[in-house]
């Protein structure tokens, strides 16, 4: 079954607000064998509106709005739906008795435009939106399915996993469902082109209905086959072990899980701790190591040493080293790795010191020039890196081979 997204609101067609609802909305749509077709994006225009439900439903069998469900005037969602279906607002005395019982705490909130907020479309079916006031609605046209929700996303997501998904997979929509299969490895040391030659027989002799995508990012490539319905699990399976033999050279991962989460995971499997000492990634590896749930139970701590005092007065190197190979060096960051394990006493550290730019750089170390060190129970390496020449750009790639090199060491 075919799906598609229609995201409602100015603020998204200006930049001001980034859409991080469809992306999450597609996997899980994907998790039910629901195929997502296309997405787009329209101002809070009557007009606008009603051509993108036009031409969605002449393409998909589901259709899901998010956004302009508020009480405020420039919020036409609603009404506009009532006009599209040929129907009419009704009180609704479930979503009144809800929206009171929320917020009972606050009155000043319970005013005559929140009350606009329990008057909803007289033909659709109305599930409750635990977390907020605008109710969630389904309508039904012909042999398709609208579903309007919230554009705030811990609001949509709730709506999403409590009662949109249930509704779906317990109607009559749930027996369309086909069998969407995704697999992704991760790859990298090998430029995009290559490694496209690598797998041309490969690509020629997969069947009809079996994908494979290139998604580069930051010195990444993550592979993903895709079938839509077309191959058993095992038949996918099969195909995954003829890609993971060819790209055993340069694969990092048999999955498409962060790789902060891939290094924390073999830490924790054995028992081991990490800290990292930053100097031009200015914490942003330590960001990535501890942003996800358990990671207390492996990442120690960090040490931002943007300043070379620091670097000398907190992490021990000598300033003498600084003077005579700069603090882009592999001897600094060897210094700073091992310092800085012992001084929050973990198993392993990762150190890193470049030239972000977009000043800095000198003909024998450009802007982008990144040492990295890795200190371990059997000692440290380091590795010179060329990444780049936009300051953003390096830092992300920086901490990328910082989290591949230390994969790589703990899968020794």
């Amino acid at each position: 079954m075919r799906a598609e997204i229609i995201t409602i609101g100015d603020e998204l067609l200006i930049g001001q607000v980034v859409d991080t609802n469809s992306a999450w909305m597609a996997e899980r749509l994907n998790e039910q064998g629901i195929e997502l077709f296309q997405i787009t994006s329209v101002h809070d225009e009557r007009a606008h509106i009603i051509a993108a439900l036009d031409e969605a439903f002449s393409r998909a069998e589901l259709v899901l709005t998010t956004g302009g469900l508020g009480p405020t005037k420039d919020d036409i969602t609603k009404q506009v739906l009532c006009d599209y279906f040929h129907t009419r607002l009704v009180e609704d005395e479930q979503v009144r008795l809800h929206i009171q019982r929320l917020y009972a705490d606050r009155p000043d909130v319970l005013n005559r435009l929140t009350a606009t907020q329990w008057q909803v479309p007289e033909n659709a079916t109305i599930l409750e939106n635990r977390v907020g006031s605008a109710p969630l609605m389904v309508f039904r046209k012909d042999d398709k399915m609208l579903v309007c929700m919230p554009g705030v996303p811990y609001e949509m997501k709730i709506a999403m996993e409590e009662q949109i998904l249930p509704y779906l997979e317990h109607s009559a929509f749930s027996t369309q469902h086909s069998a969407i299969l995704h697999r992704t490895l991760q790859v990298t040391g090998i430029p995009e082109s290559r490694l496209a030659i690598l797998l041309e027989n490969f690509e020629n002799s997969m069947p009809e209905g079996l994908h494979l995508a290139y998604l580069p990012k930051d010195g990444i490539i993550r592979l993903r086959l895709s079938s839509y319905g077309d191959l058993t699990e095992a038949e996918m399976q099969a195909w995954v072990d003829r890609l993971q033999t060819l790209t055993a050279d340069y694969r990092i991962a048999d999955s498409d899980q962060p790789l902060e989460v891939l290094v924390g995971e073999r830490l924790k499997a054995r028992g081991a701790t990490i800290a990292t000492a930053e100097s031009c990634t200015g914490g942003r590896l330590a960001a990535l190591l501890n942003r996800h749930a358990g990671s207390s139970a492996f990442y120690w701590g960090s040490v931002v040493s943007y300043d070379n005092s620091v670097k000398e007065q907190v992490l021990g190197v000598p300033a003498e080293m600084i003077r005579a190979h700069g603090v882009v060096s592999e001897e600094v960051v060897r210094v700073m790795a091992e310092h800085v394990r012992q001084l929050l006493h973990t198993d392993y550290a990762i150190a890193t010191s470049g030239i972000a730019g977009p000043s800095g750089g000198t003909p024998e170390k450009p802007v982008g020039t990144v040492w990295i060190a890795w200190a371990t129970p059997e000692g440290t390496t380091a590795e010179c890196f060329h990444l780049g020449h936009l300051r953003e750009q390096i830092t992300e790639r920086a901490c990328m081979k910082a989290l591949v090199g230390m994969l790589k060491l703990l899968d020794k």
